[in-house]
């Protein structure tokens, strides 16, 4: 519509040349009245509260179907399968392996929980041309694959930030709308990424009603210019751009943002900062033109979102059993003080998705006649995310044998990966460390080393894990690769999936998208139908493209002929 002139998308879904508001403060079709209009100074709203109802909400706790396929399943794995009984050990570690409910296949769109989201979306003048278009195209992706159930509001930011469409369902009319204010996006400005969050903290916290599952979805090419200071004295302060709001807590669920950065000149510091701050995840988008698959990889777990608030509970069961630590990356956990109960606040899992977390334990000295000790009993309690109801699952007990003498064994292979990755994401985040400061040729030597350990295990998913060390040491023995080439952001999008267990997009496409060891079925299903959709798209787009038809080169060539007969 816009025909290269700026357009302008009001709440009521109306689009108007900005030449052609003329500081209107209402609809001159509908007459409905507008809240931010350019050009007029708006009443600021401290929440928006304007969000369409849902359709026929249920009541709080009651199931509407069956949604899932079972519950969560919750395994142990011991480091040996037995100690001898005059023996004790310190820091024995027992793996914890818990499993979110699959999504039914016939309840997988019918029953699942619905979302809200706001997508809050870099417009600033670097997204201009060929990013802003394929933005435009994964958002289109992104609204035809969204339910009728599901809500979404979008917010664009450059210099100033501005909500285009309020949390409306994805009905007809919502997906027109949501699409008509995509089109209207228009490249310009700086970066305001304080503005995009606190406009959509709006959103999140005025809701009047709240479906099971929300989120917000962060996308930015640069750097904030508006809030963040730099300087050379001090590494800057990004939890200044998240609104408290959104920060998480320990009380209860948040709205994640998962933070996506776009090309190689994002602020990545930034939006891992972001993400960290409230549970989301940071995905660094290195190949621009495959926007639309890290959407739609992220998208694939928040509409299969199984169980919220999980807690898994760990309890010592023999006198003497201790819990020493909690080796559970960025989820909380808690040891009391006696080391006889331990917890980890896992959070919202999706459908299929996995979570482990290493115990290590006191096991001590037993009497002649026990053949076996218990170490811990292992249970969670969560929310079913589709029907709210609470569900407390019991896990299997952590059981070693005792005999007389115990035969020297190699350790269970499971949790011997699980070790080894705790380490590989402990060594990650030192590399990151020594690169930050300065001193690359540390960083990538943590990494190499690291990387041949696990080759030389001999198990294909610890080379695999290796393999990915690797290319991340590449990237940060050189300083200049690192700072401008994304070498600071494949590390921390790396960081922010091993310390989550959750899949994002790092670096080049093939190596992350659809694919890895936390990704799962709703997401890889998700992504396939994405490439489909651009090879389609990108299909139609040739055939159109064509090169002018063979009756205007025949009419060129009669003219030239008749041309030479007259000469």
């Amino acid at each position: 519509m816009g025909r290269g002139h700026a357009t302008f998308t009001a709440e009521c879904s109306h689009t108007f040349h900005l030449r052609c508001v003329n500081h209107r403060t209402a609809c001159p079709l509908c007459l409905t009245p507008w809240r931010d209009v350019p050009g007029v100074t708006p009443t600021q709203a401290l929440l928006f509260d304007d969000d369409e109802p849902l359709e026929a909400p249920p009541p709080h706790g009651q199931a509407t179907a069956a949604a899932g396929s079972g519950v969560m399943v919750l395994k142990t794995h011991c480091q040996y399968p037995a100690v001898a009984r005059d023996a004790s050990r310190d820091g024995f570690a027992v793996l914890v392996h818990a499993k979110a409910p699959a999504l039914a296949l016939e309840a997988a769109k019918a029953a699942r929980a619905p979302l809200d989201l706001v997508m809050v979306l870099d417009v600033s003048g670097s997204m201009m041309g060929p990013k802003i278009a394929l933005l435009k195209q994964a958002m289109g992706f992104v609204i035809d694959k969204l339910g009728p159930d599901d809500r979404l509001s979008l917010v664009s930011f450059s210099t100033t930030a501005r909500r285009l469409t309020r949390l409306a369902r994805m009905s007809d009319a919502g997906r027109a709308s949501s699409e008509r204010a995509v089109e209207s996006l228009v490249a310009t400005g700086g970066t305001n990424i304080k503005e995009g969050l606190r406009e959509a903290a709006k959103v999140i916290d005025g809701r009047r009603c709240k479906n099971a599952v929300s989120a917000v979805i962060l996308l930015s090419d640069g750097q904030d210019n508006y809030t963040v200071r730099y300087s050379a004295a001090a590494a800057p302060d990004y939890n200044v751009l998240v609104p408290s709001s959104l920060m998480r807590s320990g009380a209860g669920s948040s709205t994640p943002v998962h933070a996506f950065g776009f090309g190689k000149d994002h602020d990545s510091a930034a939006m891992h900062t972001i993400a960290e701050a409230t549970g989301g995840t940071f995905s660094f988008i290195e190949n621009e033109a495959v926007i639309q698959d890290s959407f739609a990889q992220c998208i694939g777990g928040l509409l299969s979102v199984a169980a919220q608030e999980a807690c898994v509970s760990v309890e010592c069961v023999c006198p003497g059993v201790r819990v020493l630590s909690v080796k559970s990356g960025r989820y909380k956990n808690h040891v009391d003080a006696e080391g006889r109960t331990a917890t980890v606040d896992v959070g919202e899992l999706y459908a299929d998705e996995e979570r482990r977390f290493l115990l290590l334990v006191d096991v001590p000295r037993v009497a002649e006649d026990v053949d076996v000790t218990t170490l811990v009993k292992v249970s969670c309690a969560y929310r079913d995310a589709a029907t709210g109801q609470s569900v407390d699952v019991a896990g299997e007990d952590a059981v070693v044998k005792r005999p007389v003498e115990a035969a020297e064994v190699e350790p269970s292979v499971e949790v011997e990966r699980e070790r080894l990755r705790v380490e590989a994401a402990e060594d990650i985040a030192a590399a990151r460390a020594a690169a930050d400061r300065g001193e690359h040729a540390e960083a990538s030597e943590i990494l190499c080393s690291r990387g041949r350990a696990l080759a030389a295990t001999g198990d294909a998913m610890c080379a695999e894990l290796g393999m990915e060390l690797g290319e991340l040491s590449e990237r940060v023995g050189d300083p200049t690769r690192y700072r401008t080439s994304g070498g600071r952001a494949a590390l921390l999008s790396g960081m922010s999936s091993h310390w989550q267990q959750r899949t994002t997009t790092s670096g080049n496409y093939g190596k992350a998208l659809g694919g890895g060891g936390y990704s799962t079925p709703a997401m890889r299903k998700m992504v396939g139908m994405s490439v489909k959709a651009r090879q389609k798209q990108q299909q139609q787009q040739f055939s159109t493209s064509t090169p002018p038809p063979p009756s205007l080169a025949m009419n060129l060539m009669r003219k030239c002929h008749r041309f030479l007969r007259l000469k």
